[in-house]
């Protein structure tokens, strides 16, 4: 996309938040600081919801909240951790050379929750995508959370809070996030296309929204993506733009059950494709290249170019889409 995500463009202020009763509860948290168990489905808005509490809890937002996307930091390895620019000030030289990339790991969550907030008496860590955190690092987090509460709010955004242990629930006020209904999707997608003086019309805000499935940060970005390619968002104009997404977005689906070996669920998707969404074999074909290229290199893909040269060949020959992407499926699967 050009220019920033309207994601980040237009941001929301916790008023702005489309679910009514998230927006009462962070509007009490302000007043009486506590930490945050923030759970809900992908896309509900989780992480926004935090990001508008924490630009009105704190003077300078820039300095008091720590976010940490648990997906990336505990899968970064020890070289990666200590050069990564976001923890550079927690690691010395001879703390990265001396510590376990555990003991790296457990130092920074130290470092972020002891130093002295900036700009009022308490500073915010986002620990984003929280249900990835492994329990013996819950166990660590547990303990900077009872040593460190008085200055130190905690904020833990999860699809899945069962996955957190009960010490760590039980120090969490709940804030369940739902998914957006499609009113206030548009609602939302309203607002923002407006503040960008973007042509569009109801009908392709409702196309836009339904599109989205409940999932805003999809409904935004599919209101950029539309508005970018086609200058307006009409039905229209998001049916052309969106048609290519959401078929990528089946065809990574689909790629991923035949690499873990489950060629039905496949297949399933394949028919989905071919039989509810009415593509063709050709267009199939050429949705698999475009995300194979985006997804493999080398050998691998170099692979996939010579197996869709050959179900290309029989597509032309042949009478049954079907029959010949089921074989580049099963190539794949037995690859894997």
């Amino acid at each position: 996309m050009d220019g920033p995500l309207w994601t980040e463009r237009h941001a929301p202020t916790i008023e702005e938040l489309p679910q009514p009763e998230v927006r009462e509860q962070l509007q009490g948290a302000l007043d009486d600081p506590m930490n945050l168990l923030v759970h809900g489905p992908a896309g509900a808005g989780k992480t926004a919801a935090v990001r508008a509490f924490a630009r009105e809890a704190h003077a300078d937002v820039e300095a008091d909240l720590v976010v940490i996307n648990v997906a990336d930091f505990f899968d970064l390895t020890k070289k990666e951790l200590a050069a990564d620019p976001r923890f550079q000030r927690f690691i010395t030289p001879k703390r990265r050379r001396e510590s376990s990339k555990a003991d790296l790991i457990n130092h920074v969550l130290k470092e972020a929750a002891s130093y002295t907030p900036v700009s009022g008496s308490y500073k915010t860590i986002l620990l984003d995508n929280a249900e990835r955190i492994r329990e013996d690092f819950q166990q660590a987090l547990r303990r900077v959370m009872e040593q460190y509460y008085e200055a130190t709010q905690f904020a833990i955004a999860t699809r899945q809070s069962s996955t957190l242990i009960p010490p760590i629930r039980s120090r969490c006020f709940p804030v369940t996030v739902r998914a957006p209904t499609h009113d206030e999707i548009e609602t939302v997608l309203r607002r923002i296309v407006e503040a960008e003086d973007a042509d569009y019309d109801d009908e392709g805000l409702e196309f836009v929204a339904g599109y989205a499935g409940g999932d805003l940060r999809k409904a935004i970005l599919g209101a950029q993506t539309t508005y970018e390619e086609a200058g307006e968002i009409t039905m229209n104009a998001a049916y052309e733009a969106l048609g290519e997404v959401r078929t990528d977005e089946a065809v990574e689906t689909m790629l991923s059950a035949a690499e873990d070996g489950d060629v039905t669920e496949a297949r399933s998707t394949l028919d989905d494709l071919l039989v509810d969404e009415g593509h063709s074999g050709v267009e199939v074909l050429e949705a698999l290249l475009r995300v194979g290229r985006s997804r493999y290199s080398g050998d691998r893909l170099a692979r996939l170019h010579r197996v869709a040269g050959e179900i290309d060949l029989d597509l032309a020959e042949g009478t049954n889409d079907r029959l010949h992407l089921s074989h580049f499926l099963a190539e794949l699967a037995a690859e894997a």
